[in-house]
C-alpha cells in the first residue's frame, strides 16, 4: 500500500521558507500571496503534529528542530525530482540549450557575439531568457546561467568568468564645447547618469556597487555634488543615454568595452575604479553530460576570456 505523502505546494513552500527565512520572501518566489505560505506551513504542521518553524520577535523564521531534521531530504527530494525533469526534456530537445543572463549582459555584450557560435554550432538552438531582477533562480530552471554579483556561490557548480571596473564614459561631443571634459573635476558642468540597476536586487546592499560618489573619492575630486542627476535601472539604458550625450555615465566595463572601441562613447579620464561585482556562471550538477551544453559553456568561457584580455590591454593603453 503506498505511503500518504503531504501537498507538494506544502512541502515546496516549507523548503523556500526555510531558504529565505521569511514567508514573504517565499511567496515571492513561489508567487503567491504570504498568507498562501503561512497556510501551507501550518498544515504541514499539522500532518507532522510539531512545529516546523519559530517566528521571530522582530520577524523571520528559524528552523525547529524538526524543521532542521527533514529539510535535508526534502530539499534532496526536490533536487532529484527537478533533475530527472530536465532529464526527460533534454532528451526530447538535445541541440537546446537555455541561459539565464540579465538583459543588459545579453544586449551590450552576448548578442553582439552569438552569431559566431551560431556559425559554428548552427544546429543548437540558443534560448536566452532574460532576469529582469538579478535574483538567485533555481540553478535547475536552465541550463547555464550569469550572475553579476559579489559572488561566490557555495555548493554550486559555478566558474568566475570575467571581473569587471567602472569608469566615466560619454559621447565624444562632450569632449568639445562650452565645457570640454579635460578634467575630472569638469564634470561639474555635466549631468551624472546614474545606473540604479543593482537597488533593485535585495541580495545585495546599494553598497556593494560602486556609484558616482565612489569613483570621485577614489579619483581625489572635491566640490561635486555626485548626487544629482537621473537615475536609470537599466544599465544599457544609462549607455544609451550617454551615447546619445545626455550626461556622463559611469560605465561598466564589460558592457561599454565595445561602444568605446567602436567610438560611440569615449573615455575621457584615465582612472578605473574596480568592482567588487563579477560574473560567474552557474549550472546544476551535471549539466555539462549535454554536448550543447557543453559546447556552449566552452564557448562562453572563451568569450569571456578574450574580452578580460581587451579590457586588460585598453587599461595598459589607457583607451578602450
Amino acid at each position: 500500500m503506498a505511503r500518504k505523502l503531504p501537498p507538494l505546494n506544502a512541502l515546496r513552500a516549507f523548503d523556500a521558507s526555510a531558504r529565505h527565512s521569511s514567508f514573504s520572501r517565499a511567496a515571492e518566489e513561489l508567487c503567491v500571496t504570504p498568507a498562501a505560505v503561512s497556510q501551507h506551513i501550518k498544515q504541514l504542521e499539522l500532518y507532522f503534529g510539531q512545529e516546523l518553524f519559530e517566528r521571530r520577535p522582530r520577524g523571520g523564521l528559524e528552523l525547529t528542530e524538526a524543521g532542521r531534521a527533514c529539510i535535508p531530504g526534502i530539499r534532496q527530494a526536490f533536487e532529484l525530482l527537478v533533475d530527472s525533469c530536465a532529464r526527460i526534456t533534454a532528451l526530447a530537445d538535445p541541440d537546446r540549450v537555455t541561459l539565464l543572463v540579465s538583459p543588459s549582459l545579453t544586449a551590450k555584450w552576448l548578442v553582439p557575439r552569438l552569431h559566431r557560435f551560431h556559425s559554428a554550432n548552427p544546429l543548437i538552438d540558443v534560448q536566452i531568457w532574460a532576469n529582469v531582477t538579478g535574483r538567485y533562480h533555481d540553478p535547475h530552471d536552465h541550463d547555464l546561467a550569469i550572475y553579476y554579483s559579489p559572488g561566490p556561490y557555495p555548493g554550486l557548480e559555478i566558474t568566475k568568468i570575467m571581473s569587471e571596473s567602472v569608469f566615466p564614459v560619454c559621447s565624444p561631443k562632450l569632449l568639445s564645447g562650452p565645457h570640454p571634459l579635460r578634467l575630472p573635476v569638469d564634470l561639474r558642468h555635466h549631468v551624472l547618469l546614474h545606473d540604479e540597476t543593482m537597488h533593485s536586487v535585495r541580495d545585495f546592499t546599494v553598497r556593494d556597487f560602486p556609484g558616482w560618489s565612489d569613483w570621485l573619492d577614489a579619483a581625489g575630486v572635491q566640490g561635486i555634488d555626485a548626487a544629482r542627476g537621473p537615475r536609470i535601472q537599466m544599465s544599457n539604458v544609462v549607455i544609451e543615454a550617454a551615447a546619445e550625450g545626455h550626461g556622463v555615465a559611469l560605465g561598466r566595463s564589460c558592457l561599454v568595452l565595445d561602444d568605446v572601441r567602436s567610438g560611440r562613447l569615449v573615455r575621457p579620464f584615465a582612472f578605473d575604479f574596480p568592482a567588487r561585482f563579477g560574473y560567474y556562471m552557474v549550472r546544476p550538477s551535471g549539466a555539462l553530460e549535454r554536448r550543447s551544453v557543453a559546447l556552449f559553456h566552452e564557448w562562453l568561457l572563451a568569450e569571456a576570456a578574450s574580452t578580460d584580455r581587451a579590457l586588460q590591454e585598453a587599461v595598459s593603453r589607457n583607451v578602450a
